[in-house]
């Protein structure tokens, strides 16, 4: 039994550390573009927000839709739905270098869940190494379950893999309607869904 649970888990390491050792071509290009649009006067303030990594005050990020925040604005948005859900909330990776785990959140059973947030635009989709990663991360935090959260929607391959090892994750339409059910979240502004 440990033999074929090692099998299982040896495609996951070696992921894991081939993301690790790969350059990551998609964070030095928001980097460049981010630099480049503080110098521009023509550079959409959405564009700007999304890739920054400041966070407003909360009621603010109360008040803003989807696609007016950014990742660690995503992050706290989530941290207070969870809280008010009931949850007990360890915000872990909040504005940093996470390792694949944002939240934490512990219900009243006492069972922990790993949260990785993906704040992405709707045409950017989860990667699978993003799935892989979560599933990885979740035991440097001792949790049992695992729930990744995006804006957007996974590729069929992080679908699959999510499946395979049982990643709950909500899309962009499922997590937008529970925050409009929560009551709390009221963007004043245009959503990206409808």
């Amino acid at each position: 039994m440990k033999e074929l649970l090692w099998l299982l888990l040896i495609p996951i390491f070696i992921g894991v550390i081939a993301g690790l050792l790969q350059p990551n071509k998609k964070s030095k290009r928001k980097k460049r573009n981010v630099s480049t649009n503080k110098k521009t006067s023509n550079t959409s303030v959405s564009t700007v927000l999304r890739t920054s990594k400041s966070c407003r005050a909360d009621d603010i990020i109360l008040t803003s839709s989807l696609s007016d925040i950014n990742g660690v604005e995503f992050e706290r948005l989530l941290a207070l739905y969870f809280r008010d859900q009931g949850y007990t909330v360890h915000e872990v990776g909040i504005g940093g270098n996470d390792g694949g785990v944002d939240l934490v959140i512990i219900d009243k059973r006492g069972e922990k869940t790993a949260v990785q947030a993906k704040c992405y635009a709707d045409h950017n989709l989860v990667p699978v190494q993003t799935v892989r990663e979560l599933v990885a991360a979740k035991r440097n935090h001792d949790c049992i379950l695992t729930l990744l959260i995006t804006t957007s929607d996974l590729t069929g391959q992080a679908k699959k893999e999510a499946e395979q090892f049982r990643v709950e994750y909500w899309h962009g339409g499922i997590i937008e309607q529970k925050l409009r059910a929560w009551g709390k979240w009221r963007p004043t502004t245009k959503s990206k869904a409808k």
